[in-house]
């Protein structure tokens, strides 16, 4: 099992440019067994040769390498950070803000970000950029449907304001849509984006191997401007945020310090 899983992996980075070898192997193994086995799969050999063939099972496959759980403004007490420290600072001194929503899944995050500058910075330009390797998600987040549930944190206000609510799903309307740009992108193999203030990239990289994460991290701290920002996760803290010119400035925070 483990040396067809590895050479699985080697045909899928050869092939379609997919590492899974940069992924946590028992996590990822797992995950992905589950699916093969629930599409009548044996082997990996044979689902191997199916996912070069047949586009919609690659998409799935694709959807499962990725953890597509979110809502707006998840763990709230960061985003009140975000909106109290963190954006005055940026604000302060940039007239445009450019802000990256890293790793996005379906939305919520780049659109919560663009909620908080229209209804806390009104006078303040600013452009968003939310990437993710799956395609799905990102079709449904330009959608921007969504249930009761992934709105539990907004206040009622926003909801009425910003949404339009039909047979339980609720869709957000077109001056917050048309605020987010989406592109696919992968944070193991894509060249990133330039010059940005913000950089929001949460509940992904504990999937990734230490060494995937290091390599991200330095792509996060050239991609900041100086004095620029990284969000992570709640599980996701930078022990050693100087080796990429970061330094902490509140839990899950870390700023720029040198540009290059």
């Amino acid at each position: 099992m483990p040396e067809e899983y590895l050479t699985f992996a080697k045909q899928m980075r050869a092939k379609f440019g997919i590492d899974l070898t940069l992924y946590k192997e028992a996590q990822m193994k797992r995950r992905l067994t589950s699916l093969r086995n629930k599409r009548g799969f044996k082997t990996f050999d044979d689902y191997y040769d199916s996912l070069q063939i047949d586009p919609t099972l690659l998409s799935e496959f694709l959807d499962r390498m990725t953890i597509n759980v979110s809502e707006f403004y998840r763990n709230p007490k960061r985003w009140d950070i975000l909106l109290t420290n963190v954006l005055p600072r940026l604000v302060k001194k940039e007239t445009t803000l450019h802000i990256w929503s890293a790793a996005c899944s379906t939305g919520e995050e780049p659109y919560s970000m663009a909620l908080m500058m229209r209804e806390h910075f009104p006078n303040t330009r600013f452009h968003i950029l939310a990437t993710d390797i799956d395609e799905n998600a990102l079709n449904s987040a330009k959608n921007a449907f969504y249930a009761e549930q992934a709105l539990k944190e907004l206040p009622e206000n926003m909801k009425q304001v910003y949404f339009r609510e039909n047979n339980g799903m609720y869709q957000l309307k077109d001056s917050i849509k048309n605020a987010v740009t989406f592109q696919k992108h992968d944070l193991l193999s894509d060249p990133y984006p330039r010059k940005m203030d913000l950089i929001i990239c949460r509940n992904v990289l504990i999937y990734f191997t230490d060494q995937a994460k290091n390599t991200i991290y330095r792509q996060f701290g050239n991609t900041l401007k100086e004095n620029g920002v990284l969000f992570v996760g709640s599980t996701e803290q930078i022990f050693t945020p100087q080796k990429f010119d970061l330094k902490l400035i509140h839990t899950f925070f870390y700023e720029k310090t040198t540009d290059k």
